[in-house]
């Protein structure tokens, strides 16, 4: 499926080619290119053309990264850079960050529609397959609408191929019914795919993974039941479970565990990332990279000692001259710290004017919070740091465990059941928390969640949804970059990131604006308040 699923973008561009061509006059048939004609023919050509639809819905490691540092959890290592505007939110409607995002998203729509208008063409005996081409459409295209509306609100919905005039004409629909469209749509879909595959289809949307997003778009939405139903319809397929080794969890040797429920794949020397190259500390990259987005102290505060207790609770053991030490594993398993043993083997210092090629405000290449991200940084990555095999992994079953008890806390259904939920995930193997005791209050419980959520599912692209849907931007975002603490002079001083401020207006950035040029595209699109 690897080699299968994204070698093909052909079919991306039959439509246009087909519209293009005319019959000369020989009547000769063009053999560089794919027609209308030629193509829609066989049960490879439905394949074929799902293929194609999955590297423009499926997001790459960057976005995801990119993602947590518009938050208060990440940061944007370039100042000078267009996302470093949209961190600080000191944007408009014109920046080219957001123009990008807007275009991805519908060109996978797009790609999901071509599919789905040209489908009942293929003369079939294999209905199933075209079924289950149908459901992997469907679900890829709810997945794009659902960042749709978490990032912009009202869109619009776009179910067919359009033409020109029909693009030119667009206007917004309401939320709510881009929620029941994702509802019904990753519904379909599911009762049209497998639970699982053979090895040489995995990595394609199953009956699991259309759950998982109807679970996420629901509890995005604000419909608890609905979402805990889809999640529970997760956990009893009886296929996921939490994987014991949290520390391994984004490594080779782990690709393909029972906690993956959908992953976009990838393949060292022939279709590769480069995560080891924008993410990995820089002195362990030298001129083979440069640190893209880095943690801040606002994610590394969040995670309790390793007995359960907040850093600033009473009598939880903290040494604010060791503040890394005896913390939730998950810590030192997310990010690297001063201290860690980096994968060429050399200690990770990042200190201030400590000499080596990561010292915080040394170089613009280096962390510029002293922290750097430890997920998907594999030893079998540093050699050739730009080619990376690593899959990136978009759903797993911990975040469905995590949304089923959500859920649940918000309906008010607070038993066993929910507590078991959140304790499954805290309680993996090599991270092993203390248990949340059933008796825990409402207000307590939505407090572990919220907090549960973000350092497990840290840097995987989730925060600023959750904030937005929360809404507590206000709250957690604005203010200076927090970085590592350390001591001087046997003073415990805080690594701030010079001349960087976030801002965050309530009134304004809980949505993104519809970009300019969508605008004077299709005039009939409103703009979403104070943009």
């Amino acid at each position: 499926m690897r080699l299968n699923i994204y070698k093909t973008f052909l079919v991306l561009i039959v439509m246009a080619m087909a519209s293009a061509c005319q019959k000369d006059l020989l009547e000769t048939v063009p053999d560089d290119r794919l027609s209308a004609e030629s193509f829609w023919k066989t049960e490879r050509d439905a394949v074929l053309a799902v293929n194609a639809v999955y590297p423009n819905c499926l997001d790459a490691g960057d976005r995801l990264f990119m993602f947590d540092a518009f938050t208060d959890i990440g940061h944007t290592n370039s100042f000078f850079s267009a996302n470093a505007q949209v961190e600080q939110n000191v944007f408009d409607a014109s920046n080219s960050v957001i123009a990008t995002l807007w275009t991805e998203l519908y060109q996978g729509i797009a790609s999901a529609n071509f599919v789905l208008d040209n489908l009942d063409k293929i003369p079939t005996a294999d209905q199933a397959l075209i079924n289950r081409v149908r459901g992997e459409a469907k679900a890829l295209r709810a997945y794009q609408y659902i960042k749709l509306a978490t990032r912009f609100g009202d869109v619009p919905l776009v179910t067919k191929v359009l033409s020109i005039d029909e693009g030119k004409a667009l206007e917004r629909t309401s939320i709510d019914t881009i929620w029941d469209f994702i509802d019904d749509e990753l519904s379909e879909a599911a009762d049209l795919l497998p639970v699982s595959y053979a090895p040489a289809d995995l990595g394609r949307v199953t009956k699991g993974a259309a759950f998982a997003l109807q679970a996420r778009a629901n509890l995005y939405a604000g419909r608890y039941q609905a979402a805990a139903d889809a999640a529970e319809k997760v956990i009893d397929l009886g296929v996921y479970q939490i994987y014991p080794e949290y520390g391994t969890l984004f490594s080779y040797s782990a690709e393909g565990n029972s906690e993956v429920i959908l992953d976009r794949q990838y393949v060292k020397s022939v279709l590769p990332n480069n995560i080891f190259g924008t993410m990995a500390p820089y002195g362990q990259l030298g001129r083979d990279g440069a640190n893209t987005y880095v943690p801040t102290k606002a994610l590394a505060d969040m995670y309790t000692m390793a007995n359960g207790k907040e850093i600033a609770e009473a009598s939880s053991g903290f040494d604010a001259t060791m503040p890394y030490d005896n913390r939730d594993p998950r810590l030192r398993f997310t990010l690297y710290v001063p201290g860690d043993i980096m994968p060429n083997g050399q200690v990770f210092n990042s200190l201030p004017n400590s000499g080596t090629a990561d010292a915080v405000g040394g170089t613009f290449f280096a962390t510029t919070t002293g922290f750097t991200l430890r997920k998907y940084v594999n030893s079998e990555d540093a050699a050739n740091p730009t080619n990376n095999g690593i899959n990136v992994i978009l759903i797993r079953y911990a975040e469905v465990v995590l949304t089923y008890a959500e859920a649940r806390i918000e309906l008010g259904l607070i038993d066993e059941t929910t507590v078991n939920a959140i304790n499954e995930v805290r309680q993996r193997g090599d991270v092993n928390l203390p248990a949340i005791a059933l008796g825990t209050s409402q207000t307590e419980l939505r407090d572990i969640v919220r907090k549960e959520r973000t350092v497990e599912l840290a840097f995987e692209g989730l925060r600023l949804n959750d904030i937005r849907r929360w809404g507590i931007g206000e709250q957690v975002i604005p203010g200076a970059v927090g970085g590592i603490d350390y001591v001087e002079e046997g003073e415990v001083k805080t690594y701030v990131v010079p001349s960087f401020q976030k801002q965050f207006n309530p009134s304004r950035d809980y949505l993104w604006p519809i970009p300019y040029t969508e605008r004077v595209l299709s005039p009939n699109l409103s703009q979403n308040p104070n943009w």
